[in-house]
């Protein structure tokens, strides 16, 4: 009776590996959230926020996109943030996505995911022992979500928010501390960054009213 070594275990499946069944499955049809959400096959809302902050940090322009995709990201933060377990509205889950714009924002994006995929390991294993963590490592993602959904013409001025809901996203899935710490980071980042914009703002504002007035 011939015998054999047990074949090993598949590990999990990459974030790259989904995005290019995604990419595959919805290359010429409309798409639409829910679509995704089966494709993913259970693996979760947190992934979810990733695919969706992805395009935030491409140069290519979201016509149509940013609102929803802010819109989903904030109310899966928000929900987390509260200890709430995330629940998006049919409204928003059976919007119809253009397939031509998201083919091309996911394919230029699957460049971060793959540089993600070379670092994350399991790491500092106490900043994510609970769910009281959790929620504490949520509330950035709502709140730069919110930055997401400012109607900003600033450029590169969704980079910083996308990046810390990204890498927040991330170290939670693969328990990877230094990742969420980073995310901190980001997000620190992207306030401070606002921040200046919006005294800069205040201070341009009071040069040309006081020009104005002679």
């Amino acid at each position: 009776m011939a015998t054999g070594a047990a074949p090993e275990p598949a590990g999990p499946r990459k974030l790259s590996h989904d995005l290019e069944s995604i990419l595959r499955e919805f290359a010429v049809e409309t798409v639409t959230l829910r679509e995704i959400m089966a494709v993913l096959d259970g693996r979760g809302y947190m992934l979810l926020v990733m695919l969706l902050a992805l395009p935030f940090v491409t140069p290519i322009p979201l016509p149509g996109l940013s609102t929803p995709f802010g819109l989903v990201i904030a109310l899966i933060g928000m929900r987390l943030a509260l200890g709430l377990k995330p629940w998006l509205p049919a409204r928003l889950l059976d919007r119809p996505l253009s397939p031509k714009l998201f083919a091309r924002v996911f394919a230029a994006a699957q460049k971060v995911i793959r540089g993600f995929e070379l670092f994350l390991k399991p790491r500092l294993p106490w900043l994510t022992g609970s769910p009281v963590r959790l929620q504490l490592h949520a509330l950035p993602i709502f709140l730069s979500a919110l930055l997401l959904l400012l109607p900003l013409p600033v450029p590169f001025s969704n980079l910083l928010p996308a990046f810390s809901i990204l890498l927040i996203a991330a170290g939670l899935l693969e328990r990877d501390g230094l990742f969420i710490v980073a995310g901190h980071a980001a997000f620190a980042g992207a306030v401070a960054f606002f921040v200046f914009l919006a005294l800069a703002g205040a201070e341009g504002f009071d040069a040309f009213r006081r020009w104005m007035a002679g």
